[in-house]
This record gives C-alpha cells, structure tokens and sequence, in this order.
C-alpha cells in the first residue's frame, strides 16, 4: 500500500513539475505581456517550490521502507529544490531588477537545469516503484 501511494505521489510531483514548466510559464508569456507575465511567474515561483519540496519529502518518508535509492532521489530532489528556492530565485530575482540580462541567463538557465534533473528523477523513481 505504501508503494502504491509512493507511485502516486511522485507522479503528482513529476505530472505537476511538467505542467508548470512546459504548460503555465509558456501559457502565462503568451497570453499576458512580458510585464504583466514576468511579476505573476515571479509570485507563482514559491509556492511551485514548495510544492515540489512537500511532495518530495513526502515521497522520500513513503519510499524509505521500500526502495532505499528512490528516497534519496526524492530526498535529493525536495534538498535541491529548497537550495533553488532560497538561493537561486532569489537572485534570479535580483539579476532581473538590476537588468543584468547575462547574469540572468546563466542563473536561469542553471534554474532550468535544476527543473529538468528534477523531473528526470521523479520518473526514474516512478519506473523503479512500478516494476
């Protein structure tokens, strides 16, 4: 029972991870201005955070028992995604206001890095508690 949930948990941390990456954030530039777009993503950020944090703990406590390398993959993912949280956004956020479009580019593009090993992962562990 305890798999099962696992296996449902991670798939709402993956599902939720693709939906805001490749859905919400493109969604938000197409059909908002980049001024509008840009402050609402911004806003949006933490709680995606959090969200990507709480699922993960939860699936690394649920996964523990069962598959000792998919709670180190969760638990890596919710300790990476804390680190995005507290450290990367906020000074994405400051490159931004400071117009530093290069510093920006780096620090987003390492945001993004972060986001798709993030996603990678909760697959691998979806796959390794489905077999």
């Amino acid at each position: 029972m305890l798999s099962q949930a696992a296996i449902l948990l991670t798939a709402l941390l993956f599902g939720g991870m693709i939906l805001y990456s490749f859905g919400f954030a493109s969604f938000l530039f197409s059909a908002l201005p980049a001024d509008a777009a840009g402050p609402l993503l911004r806003r949006a950020f933490p709680h995606f955070y959090v969200f990507v944090i709480g699922c993960a703990l939860a699936g690394a406590a649920l996964t523990a028992n069962v598959d000792g390398t998919s709670a180190l993959i969760l638990g890596l993912i919710a300790a990476t995604a804390l680190l995005a949280r507290q450290i990367l956004m906020p000074a994405i956020n400051e490159a931004t206001d400071m117009g530093n479009r290069r510093r920006f580019g780096v620090l987003h593009t390492g945001s993004v890095l972060i986001t798709l090993a993030h996603i990678a992962g909760s697959a691998a562990v979806i796959l390794r508690l489905s077999a």
